[in-house]
């Protein structure tokens, strides 16, 4: 259900601004959703493409771990993962550039683009995985150019098919995202250990090309890609969104250290290289069911609710958690919480904006508010990178060490929680209503 039926349902809120109750009536006006059709096929083909991007995100911790002690033994820990940051990054750094190609040329041949670059790059990796500045260019600037258009769609195509059940349709989305990066981050440990880290890329870049591509034929679009994929910079005029934004901006500084330095933090602890993959699985998994089932709560509690608790959790899980975890035992347990939370996240945030937006300026505003996100990924785990090297942690054999890092990333999950509050409060101060 959208925010502007559920405000429908209820006593009118006095305390939207003029921007806001516009973004609301844009939504009004807008002819309904079928709310399925064709539109599942159109998620499966997100689904697909998610899969494929995640099984990168989900995997590099792994792929980072094999390139140190490998190919890349005399790079260090913040140089690496720099890489992934910046794929990250960039994965979400051109999506109102995404955007408007989508409104040039339309969402199927912006898709198609995407998983052939994203291919491609994993192809060319495998022969730069000696060279920090080929891994530079084809890991990170190839790759998320290519994610970033898969992603993008991949967000902005429910909208223009669902409605009351935008967040199950986002939810089975993202749950492609969940199962990529569970089933290949076992996968990729295998490879890296029976085959190299040069087979391990390139698996990744033939499976994807003969599964992605057909795949992308499929897309169809219900509105054209003139009259939906627009950017309104007016979005900003609301408080709502404003905070939304800022929510996003922040809580993705603390959302991948948890993946990418698990492997880390086992390694240290003393766990072997199977039982280090078998944690991030679990994280990965527990991810996967994150973002189902935050999908369904959208639609069942609200999206700014869940999203709420999404955040709550995320930030509380690491603070009283991981940031004690000596055992495998609390390793797992903050691997499933923080997973789930982690899932949700992604699901949330995009299917509250949407929501808030409207279908005609959902898609642009999605990508505004993912756009944000840069920083975040650019930065965010290089300082934890930076962190865990400063305190020497890496040739620690306790988790005291870590704390630094991971009470950074804590802390960053807390503030975007105080700003998903400032937003649902901007809309109602009564917590238990559907919003």
């Amino acid at each position: 259900m959208s925010l502007s039926i559920t405000l429908s349902n209820r006593e009118p809120v006095d305390n939207t601004t003029d921007a806001e109750k516009s973004i609301v009536d844009e939504a009004d006006n807008t002819n309904p959703n079928p709310d399925g059709g064709y539109g599942w096929v159109v998620v499966f083909v997100c689904f697909v493409h998610t899969f494929w991007q995640n099984a990168w995100t989900g995997s590099w911790g792994i792929i980072q771990v094999a390139l140190l002690k490998t190919t890349l033994h005399n790079s260090t820990s913040s140089t690496v993962s720099f890489i992934g940051s910046l794929g990250l990054a960039l994965s979400c750094a051109l999506g109102i550039f995404t955007i408007r190609l989508a409104h040039t040329i339309g969402a199927r041949w912006t898709s198609l683009i995407g998983i052939l670059l994203y291919s491609i790059s994993n192809i060319v990796s495998a022969w730069a995985v000696s060279n920090v500045g080929g891994l530079f260019i084809a890991c990170g600037f190839t790759y998320g150019l290519g994610a970033c258009l898969m992603y993008t769609m991949s967000n902005s195509l429910p909208l223009q098919w669902f409605d009351t059940k935008l967040g199950t349709a986002n939810g089975i989305v993202k749950l492609g995202g969940g199962i990529g990066a569970t089933v290949m981050a076992i996968v990729t440990s295998v490879l890296t250990d029976k085959l190299g880290i040069a087979w391990t890329f390139r698996i990744f870049g033939l499976l994807s090309l003969v599964t992605g591509v057909p795949a992308a034929f499929l897309i169809r679009e219900r509105i054209p890609a003139q009259g939906s994929f627009n950017v309104d910079w007016s979005l900003f005029k609301s408080v709502t969104f404003s905070c939304l934004f800022a929510s996003g901006v922040v809580g993705v500084f603390s959302i991948y250290a948890p993946p990418f330095f698990l492997p880390a933090v086992t390694t240290s602890l003393g766990f072997s290289t199977s039982v280090s993959a078998g944690v991030v699985a679990c994280f990965n998994a527990s991810m996967a069911i994150g973002r189902l089932t935050s999908g369904f709560a959208c639609d069942k509690f609200g999206s700014m609710n869940t999203l709420l608790l999404a955040m709550a959790l995320n930030g509380l899980t690491m603070f009283t958690l991981w940031s004690f975890a000596s055992t495998l035992h609390v390793l797992i347990l903050f691997s499933i919480l923080n997973g789930i939370a982690n899932g949700a996240f992604f699901v949330a945030l995009p299917t509250a904006v949407g929501r808030l937006a409207g279908e005609l300026r959902g898609a642009g505003a999605v990508s505004i508010a993912i756009t944000g996100w840069t920083p975040g990924l650019l930065v965010g785990n290089p300082i934890a990178g930076f962190l865990i090297g400063s305190t020497g942690a890496g040739r620690s054999h306790s988790i005291v060490p870590y704390r630094a890092a991971i009470f950074y990333a804590g802390g960053m999950a807390l503030l975007s929680l105080a700003f998903v509050i400032a937003a649902r409060v901007r809309v109602d101060t009564r917590f238990a209503v559907k919003l």
